[in-house]
């Protein structure tokens, strides 16, 4: 087995095993949103903004065991505010039909060496979601 697919089955394991088991008991619940790029299924806590756990992007490093990226999915074509542009919060997604979703990728690392810190990665997994979440409310009316 090379080091692209260890990566790959060890930061499924941690994701399987604890972050989406503690994302759901903190009222995140299964996602019916499809990611364009992302096969796997997303959490949600409202139909806003979906999370995504990117498990392919640098399995390739040395140390992809201890890290992967998180993808926030705003699934829908509006116009958001120019405001939320940009690599802080929300960049554009490309999908089918020329239509643009917007996203927001974040690197979670749980561990550092021989340290994990998988609680301190999950609050601010959850701090993310929040933040960027209440950023989109007042666009939820325009949605269809």
């Amino acid at each position: 087995m090379n080091i692209t697919e260890a990566n790959k089955i060890f930061r499924k394991s941690i994701i399987k095993g604890f972050f989406e088991p503690k994302l759901l008991s903190l009222d995140f619940k299964k996602s019916n949103v499809k990611h364009p790029d992302i096969p796997d299924d997303g959490l949600m806590q409202s139909r806003l903004l979906h999370i995504f756990f990117d498990v392919d992007t640098g399995s390739d490093y040395p140390d992809g065991d201890e890290w992967f990226i998180l993808d926030l999915l705003f699934p829908y074509d509006v116009k958001i505010p120019d405001s939320l542009k940009g690599t802080d919060y929300f960049t554009i997604l490309s999908v089918e039909n020329g239509k643009n979703f917007w996203h927001h990728r974040e690197l979670i690392r749980f561990k550092y060496g021989k340290s994990k810190k998988l609680e301190d990665s999950l609050k601010f997994i959850e701090k993310k979601y929040k933040e960027l979440h209440s950023m989109l409310e007042p666009l939820e009316n325009d949605l269809k």
